[in-house]
C-alpha cells in the first residue's frame, strides 16, 4: 500500500512511535521534536551535491554549511506533514569516540530523537573491530538519556567500500561487495544489544546491498557501470552519490518516522532538484521500504548481547579473513 501507515510488520517501536507522532499530529504539531545526527562524512555526504544542498533548513552546530542527510531527512519530514527540527554534528573521517571526547559540550542537550554514525570501518585503525563502536554508541546514548529520559537513540550502519573490497589493500579485499556492509551491521547490532539506552540500527548498508541485488545499483565501478544501473557510490568509490545518499536518507526516514517512504511518492521534490528520476525514486522507496520491513521481523538482537560475554564479540569480528 502506497500510503502512510501503522504497518504491523515494522514491529512495536515503530508503532509506538507513529502513535506519537499522531498525537502530535492532533495537538497541531505547535512544537517540532528535535533531532540530532552525529557523523562524519557519510552524514554530510561528502563528494555529492547534498553536501551543500538546503543546508539553511537544518542546524549545523559546528557552523561549516552542511546540509547532508539531514537536509534530505528535513526535506522529507515537511512534505510528509510532520515537524521536526534537525541539528547535525559531523566531522570527516571520525567515529563516535571523537564526537565523545570532543563536541559532548556542543551535543550533549535534551533531544527527542539522535542519530548516530560512526567510522565506516567500525575502528580506523583495527577494521571489523566494533568494540570502540560499542563503548561510545553507548556513552553518547547514556549522556542523551541523562538529559531527556524519553529520548530515542538509533544507530545507523552504512555501506560497504568498493575501495575496501576490490583493490588489493582494502581490508575486505577478495570478499563479496555485501560482506563489509553486513559485518558493519552486525557490529551495530552488537552496539545496540549492549546499551538499554539504544532504540534500533537503520539498516542504510543493508538497503544499498538490496539495490545491488535486484539489479538497480552497480556492484563494482571498478570496471564500469552496467548500463541502465546507477552508481551508489561517489567519485572515490567510497562516499555516497547523490543515488546513494538519497537511498541512505529514505533508509533513515522510514525507521525515525515510521512512516512508508513510498507515501512520500514519486514527485518527491528533493529528487526532483538532485537529478534523480520519478523512476528511479519510485525503485529507491520500494528497496527503502523492504529493507525495513524486513529488519523490523527480526526479533531484538538479544543473542547477540550473549556474544559478549566471554570474549564472543572478539570471536566474531575475527572469523571475517582480511588482506591488508
Amino acid at each position: 500500500m502506497n500510503r502512510l501507515t501503522h504497518r504491523p510488520i515494522f514491529g512495536a517501536r515503530i508503532r509506538r512511535v507513529l502513535l506519537g507522532s499522531s498525537l502530535m499530529l492532533c495537538l497541531g504539531a505547535a512544537q517540532a521534536e528535535s533531532i540530532l545526527f552525529v557523523g562524519n562524512s557519510f552524514t554530510y555526504a561528502f563528494g555529492s551535491p547534498v553536501q551543500t544542498w538546503n543546508a539553511n533548513t537544518v542546524t549545523d552546530l559546528n557552523h561549516e554549511g552542511i546540509g547532508g542527510i539531514p537536509a534530505l531527512f528535513k526535506s522529507f519530514t515537511v512534505q510528509a506533514g510532520l515537524n521536526y527540527d534537525v541539528s547535525l554534528e559531523t566531522a570527516g573521517g571520525t567515529g563516535l569516540d571523537y564526537h565523545y571526547n570532543n563536541k559532548l559540550g556542543v551535543i550533549n542537550k535534551a533531544w527527542d530523537k539522535v542519530v548516530l554514525q560512526s567510522y565506516s570501518t567500525l575502528d580506523a585503525s583495527n577494521p571489523g573491530n566494533p568494540a570502540k563502536l560499542i563503548q561510545y554508541a553507548g556513552l553518547l546514548a547514556d549522556a542523551f538519556k541523562a538529559k531527556n529520559s524519553n529520548v530515542d537513540v538509533q544507530l545507523m550502519a552504512t555501506w560497504s567500500r568498493a575501495d575496501q573490497t576490490y583493490p588489493s589493500t582494502g581490508a575486505w579485499y577478495g570478499q563479496s561487495i555485501y560482506q563489509m556492509a553486513n559485518d558493519v551491521y552486525a557490529g551495530y547490532q552488537l552496539a545496540d544489544a549492549a546499551s538499554i539506552n539504544i532504540n534500533g540500527v537503520i539498516p542504510v548498508g543493508l538497503t544499498w546491498n538490496r539495490a545491488m541485488a535486484q539489479g538497480f545499483a552497480d556492484t563494482n565501478p571498478y570496471n564500469g557501470i552496467d548500463p541502465g544501473k546507477v552508481k551508489l557510490w561517489a567519485s572515490d568509490n567510497y562516499h555516497a552519490s547523490a543515488y546513494g545518499s538519497y537511498l541512505e536518507a529514505l533508509t533513515i526516514f522510514g525507521q525515525i518516522t515510521g512512516l512508508d517512504p513510498r507515501s512520500l511518492g514519486v514527485n518527491e521534490t528533493a529528487a526532483a532538484q538532485l537529478g534523480i528520476t520519478t523512476a528511479q525514486v519510485a525503485f529507491m522507496q520500494q528497496l527503502a521500504f523492504e529493507q525495513l520491513a524486513v529488519a523490523a521481523a527480526v526479533p531484538e538482537p538479544s543473542t547477540y548481547a550473549m556474544l559478549l560475554a566471554g570474549g564472543g564479540l572478539l570471536v566474531m569480528w575475527r572469523r571475517r579473513t582480511r588482506r591488508s
